[in-house]
């Protein structure tokens, strides 16, 4: 027994000692590297997509931005891993990347079994259905016998099966392992119908020859709360990047832009601006960053509303209302926890 006591306390002492060991470890390897390695997607308009020049804009690449503004005090200083569904988790629990920021889907099983943690909601998101206005139908009940388009290694797969299962519908199943490819499939015909979070199927639908042609039904079957990803054990890390998110949600609420945070930072006898852009408070303590970390993130990268417009908001091609993914002072449930 007492064998076996001192084995468990052993193994207790050494997990303890490698987790702290980790603890320390992402944020210092970036800081050293003086480059945040960010996942995004293979290429998904308004989220993650590079032009031809190379150049990525998206949601997600505006939140690794975010991070490295926080973490390194430059924007720019990012190296952009493109990633499909299949990938990407691996290429976290590798630590070929910082942390994965590609519209992930969080999960239980996710959050439970793969040594990962989702830092927050960046997108509140669900599952619909694309169809081109040939097909004549107006609703997904109405899609019995179709044949569907789908992402591989995506909670997509699992939504639809539960969809049809729980309406008594059949469906034959198109799979693919990139958005390009399922995208290609449904405009040549290959299926009736192509399924993904909402979000993405306005933004593929901007790549059809006649996007006109194609419309998103009404039914949304799933709640998909998209988040930027870390690796477990490394709380430290997990915070930077959590707050990092919440900073941007804040400055919304307090009215901090890209544009004014200079002049309010400077003018504002605000306790909650103040304690935002570094002047009061734990400012960067918390974290282990300098005490100007949010600051930067507005500065260079904006608000969360204003991430939000540019890429996919009602002035951008994809023209998608806020929705949820409003504040939550105005109808949205989007929510920073108090910065103090």
């Amino acid at each position: 027994m007492k064998k076996i006591t001192w084995a468990l306390a052993a193994t207790a002492m050494t997990l303890a000692i490698t987790v702290g060991t980790v603890q320390a470890s992402t944020k210092e390897e970036v800081q050293k590297r003086g480059v945040l390695n960010c996942g995004v997607s293979t290429g998904l308009p308004g989220f993650s997509i590079a032009d031809e020049k190379g150049v990525w804009a998206g949601i997600d690449v505006d939140g690794c931005k975010a991070v490295a503004s926080a973490v390194l005090g430059d924007a720019t200083k990012i190296k952009y891993v493109p990633l499909n569904a299949k990938e990407r988790f691996t290429a976290l629990q590798s630590g070929e990347i910082d942390v994965l920021v590609r519209g992930t889907t969080w999960t239980l099983t996710r959050d439970s079994s793969l040594g990962l943690n989702f830092a927050g909601v960046n997108y509140y998101d669900g599952q619909g259905f694309l169809v081109s206005k040939k097909l004549g139908v107006k609703s997904a009940l109405e899609l019995g016998g179709a044949a569907v388009c789908i992402q591989s290694g995506t909670t997509s797969e699992m939504n639809l099966a539960d969809y049809f299962t729980e309406n008594n519908m059949k469906y034959e199943a198109v799979v693919f392992d990139t958005h390009d490819a399922t995208l290609k499939a449904f405009e040549n015909g290959r299926c009736d119908v192509l399924t993904s979070d909402q979000s993405q199927l306005y933004g593929l639908r901007t790549h059809l020859p006649n996007p006109g042609e194609a419309f998103v039904l009404p039914e949304v079957i799933s709640k998909e709360p998209l988040g930027p990803v870390v690796r477990q054990g490394d709380d430290a890390w997990l915070n930077i990047v959590k707050w990092t998110f919440n900073a941007m949600i804040e400055a919304e609420e307090l009215g901090l832009t890209s544009a004014n945070v200079d002049a309010m930072k400077a003018d504002s006898n605000s306790p909650s601006v103040r304690r935002l852009v570094g002047l009061e408070g734990i400012a960067g303590k918390g974290l282990g960053l300098s005490d100007d970390w949010a600051y930067q993130i507005i500065k260079q990268v904006g608000n969360y509303g204003e991430v939000f417009e540019r890429n996919v908001g009602t002035g951008s091609p994809l023209n998608i209302s806020r929705g949820l993914n409003a504040l939550w002072s105005k109808g949205g449930i989007m929510y920073a926890p108090p910065l103090r």
